[in-house]
């Protein structure tokens, strides 16, 4: 439930800000970031707590907004939950800068402040603030490597780094 429940929260708040430490990508191009995504690390909040197997999918709607769909088994209830949500992009559409909703007309942000252009195989993402982080992923697990810059550099960036939880999937 990687970025809906994220922005279930951040949704609350209706944040659509950033941290000032985070620049959105540029050269985005959101028909190749479609599709699915697997939670890689995050940090951890209450709505994502116990997830594991988390994925997030998304897929281009009528209206040129993009559908969200995270997905997570909760290991406490021994079930998957779903979410369902909508996002669009804040400023230009080709920056990795959009806000997305879960309930109605409350948003949060979803900020790409790092891609891996050649073949999207990863992006960090941040919420509004440093409370938020994420390393997604097309494939279940990733090179070490990956996890090493994600590590660096969103520590560089005011991220909690220590609380970094890994998921299983």
């Amino acid at each position: 439930m990687t970025t809906a429940l994220l922005l279930t929260s951040l949704l609350l708040s209706g944040c659509t800000g950033m941290p000032k430490t985070v620049k959105p990508v540029d050269d985005f191009e959101l028909q190749r970031y479609l599709g699915k995504w697997y939670e890689i690390a995050r940090l951890d909040h209450s709505f994502e707590r116990g997830m594991n197997q988390v994925s997030a999918t998304y897929s281009l709607q009528e209206d040129g907004g993009v559908k969200v769909v995270n997905r997570g088994f909760s290991e406490i209830k021994n079930e998957w939950k779903e979410a369902q949500g909508k996002a669009y992009f804040v400023d230009k559409d080709n920056e990795g800068y959009l806000k997305v909703s879960f309930f109605g007309p409350f948003y949060g942000a979803y900020v790409i402040f790092e891609l891996e252009y050649e073949n999207y195989q990863y992006a960090f993402v941040s919420g509004p603030n440093v409370d938020y982080l994420w390393l997604l992923a097309r494939t279940p697990t990733v090179p070490q490597a990956v996890i090493d810059k994600f590590m660096t550099m969103s520590k560089a960036r005011g991220f909690d780094t220590d609380n970094i939880i890994f998921v299983e999937q």
